[in-house]
């Protein structure tokens, strides 16, 4: 049996492990998904980027947990990826899927194109709006799915342009990495240079950057696998 705390990326919330939870807890395993500060259920709640760290640092001291797996989906791998650091002996394993990771001093919208989402964030009161259904096309969602994501919330601004901060080598984490091939074959140079780790595992899965919803139970199956490792 094992603790699972799965996370996921912007404008989700809890719910959108439904699918993958209900199949974890088949096999016998405890999960625990979290909804950050500022989304679904927790909106109107204040929160930046180390808001969202300490929501997942809580989230594991509240319940006790130990010998966890720490779920990171998209812009969560940030603060995933720092809480990891956090709760020291607690950590089994980490888990990026399909993700952004953590480097020290930079935030989400460093080293991309972030013009157009700082104008969103400016446009709409401090917040990242969902983007449009057109920009899920190829992604192997059924328009259900997408329309469930399109009517997420929209995600705290300060959370994507506060800075990480780490408290050692990302590297030295036990971490699987789980690239999503239909968002593109090659993982970012960060994770790249990550896998170099011994400690470091790649694993490929054949859907799109939202695999929670387009592949839940393959989803699980590599959690559940992933949780196993020594």
């Amino acid at each position: 049996m094992t603790d699972f705390v799965l996370v996921a990326g912007t404008w989700l919330g809890a719910w959108a492990w439904d699918e993958v939870a209900a199949e974890l807890r088949g096999a016998g395993h405890d999960v625990h998904p979290l909804t950050l500060s500022g989304l679904a259920e927790k909106q109107g709640v204040p929160a930046g980027q180390r808001t969202h760290v300490r929501d997942v640092v809580d989230e594991v001291e509240r319940l006790g947990l130990r010998d966890v797996v720490l779920v990171g989906h998209s812009y969560a791998g940030i603060p995933v990826g720092q809480a990891a650091q956090r709760i020291g002996e607690r950590l089994r394993r980490v888990v990026f899927v399909d993700a952004n990771v953590p480097v020290d001093g930079e935030s989400f919208l460093s080293g991309w194109p972030s013009d157009p989402v700082r104008q969103a964030i400016a446009e709409h009161d401090g917040f990242w709006p969902p983007l449009g259904a057109p920009e899920y096309a190829g992604q192997g969602l059924t328009d259900e799915q997408i329309a469930r994501i399109v009517g997420g919330s929209p995600h705290p601004g300060a959370t994507l342009t506060e800075p990480a901060v780490l408290t050692g080598p990302l590297g030295d984490l036990p971490a699987t990495y789980v690239k999503c091939l239909l968002d593109g074959d090659e993982p970012m140079p960060a994770v790249a240079e990550l896998l170099k780790s011994d400690s470091w595992e790649l694993v490929e899965l054949d859907t799109g950057h939202w695999p929670m919803f387009s592949q839940p139970h393959a989803l699980a199956r590599l959690l559940e696998a992933s949780g196993s490792r020594p």
